[in-house]
C-alpha cells in the first residue's frame, strides 16, 4: 500500500433506525453489537492491516467524538475531524478531501462509513487496493456490491463497459445510479445482472475530488478553498465554524456522484457485506434458530412464535413472554419498549419524530 492512501471513516450519524438502543449518548457507532466491539472499532479494525492509524481520519461531530476516541486511542486525536453540526455527506467528503490535500497532494482517499458490516474483510481489503490503483488514474471509483435477491432497501448502481481488469478485480464504468426500487424493478434488476447495490463507499485522488466539488457545487467548493486557506496558517476550527453556518446539506450521491466524469465502479461478490441500517437487518445479522427467531439479551418465552427479534438490556429487566405471534420486532432497553412487524421496522423513524416533537428528550 502507498504512504499516500488513507481512510476517511464517516461515524457522525444518530442511527435513529436503531432506536430505542440507539440515542444521542449512544449512537449506533458505538454500540457494541460483535464480541464486546462496537461497529466503529470493527469498522477501524478491518483496514488497518492496510491503512495504519496515522492515515485513517474520523468525520464526527464534537459530542460524538469524545465516545468514539476511546474506542480507537491508537488513531491520533487531531485526526478527528469535527463537523460543527450536520450538512450532509457532500460537505463531509469536501472538508475531508480539503485536509488530507494539504496534508498531501498525492493523497488517495477512501471513504467508508462506520455502520457496515463485511464479514470477508480479507477480500474487502483486497478491492480496497484495486481501488486505490483504479483511482491512481483519476477515475472517481464506487464499491458495489453483487446482489443476491432483489433488495428494495439500497440504491443501485447501473453498470456499462469494462474499465479493465485491476488486481484481479473487474471494473466497470458507470451509466447511472438508481434510486431505492420497488420489488419489480429490484427483480428486473437482479435478471439483468448489470445492476449492482450501491454500497456507499468510495475511493479517489483528493484532487480529483476537489475538482468535482468545483464544477458541481461552486458554493461549497468556495468554502473549502476559504477552509483550505485557514488550514495554511494553522488550525482552521472558527472557519470551519463560519463557513459551516451557510452550506446547503446535500448527499454526495446528489451532489456530485450523480453528474460526476469518470466514475467507475469494482463489484464485489462474497463480501458478507451488510448495511446495519435497521432492526430488520438484525436477521440478516445474526443465525436465527430453527424457529426464525433471534434473541439477544433476556431470557423471553416464546411459544408458537416464529421469524422474531427479541432484544433486551438494561438493569431490572422485566421477563417478555410471546405467544402465537409471528414476524416482530421486540426492543426492551428498560426505559422504552418498541414493537413493531418486521417490515414495519424502518418507520421507526416517525417515532423518534414524534418524540422530537413532543420534546421528549430523555428519550432522544
Amino acid at each position: 500500500m502507498s504512504t499516500s492512501f488513507y481512510a476517511v471513516i464517516m461515524a457522525g450519524g444518530g442511527g435513529t433506525r436503531l432506536w430505542p438502543l440507539s440515542r444521542r449518548h449512544q449512537p449506533k457507532q458505538t454500540l457494541k453489537l460483535f464480541d464486546e466491539r462496537s461497529l466503529f472499532q470493527v469498522a477501524v479494525e478491518r483496514i488497518e492491516p492496510i491503512i495504519p492509524p496515522e492515515n485513517i481520519f474520523i468525520v464526527t461531530v464534537a459530542e460524538q467524538a469524545a465516545l468514539l476516541q476511546p474506542q480507537a486511542p491508537q488513531i491520533p486525536e487531531d485526526h478527528f475531524i469535527l463537523e460543527p453540526e450536520p450538512r450532509g455527506t457532500a460537505s463531509v467528503v469536501g472538508l475531508a478531501a480539503a485536509i488530507l490535500q494539504a496534508h498531501d497532494s498525492d493523497a488517495v482517499m477512501a471513504v467508508l462509513t462506520a455502520d457496515h458490516y463485511i464479514g470477508n474483510t480479507t477480500q474487502f481489503r483486497a478491492l480496497l487496493s484495486a481501488a486505490e490503483e483504479l483511482a491512481r488514474e483519476g477515475d472517481l471509483v464506487t464499491l458495489g456490491i453483487k446482489p443476491d435477491h432483489p433488495e428494495t432497501g439500497y440504491g443501485y448502481i447501473q453498470q456499462g463497459e469494462s474499465r479493465g481488469i485491476f488486481q484481479g478485480f473487474p471494473a466497470f464504468s458507470v451509466r447511472s445510479f438508481k434510486e431505492k426500487p420497488t420489488r419489480d424493478v429490484a427483480e428486473q434488476y437482479l435478471k439483468s445482472g448489470k445492476y449492482i447495490w450501491n454500497s456507499g463507499m468510495f475511493v479517489w485522488r483528493t484532487d480529483r475530488i476537489l475538482e468535482e466539488f468545483k464544477r458541481q457545487m461552486p458554493e461549497l467548493n468556495a468554502a473549502l478553498d476559504r477552509i483550505r486557506a485557514a488550514l495554511i496558517d494553522g488550525p482552521a476550527d472558527e472557519v470551519i465554524a463560519k463557513e459551516w453556518e451557510h452550506l446547503v446539506p446535500e448527499t454526495i450521491d446528489y451532489g456530485i456522484m450523480e453528474g460526476a466524469q469518470n466514475v467507475s465502479v469494482l463489484p464485489a461478490g462474497e463480501l458478507g457485506w451488510l448495511d446495519v441500517g435497521g432492526w430488520g437487518r438484525f436477521f440478516d445479522l445474526y443465525k436465527p434458530d430453527e424457529n426464525g427467531n433471534i434473541i439477544l439479551g433476556g431470557a423471553p418465552i416464546l411459544r408458537d412464535t416464529h421469524d422474531t427479534l427479541v432484544y433486551q438490556s438494561g438493569e431490572g429487566q422485566r421477563k417478555i413472554a410471546l405467544l402465537g405471534v409471528d414476524h416482530l420486532v421486540i426492543v426492551d432497553v428498560g426505559d422504552a419498549l418498541f414493537i413493531c412487524d418486521r417490515d414495519e421496522a424502518e418507520r421507526v423513524r416517525d417515532i423518534v419524530k414524534h418524540l422530537k416533537d413532543v420534546n421528549e428528550v430523555a428519550l432522544l
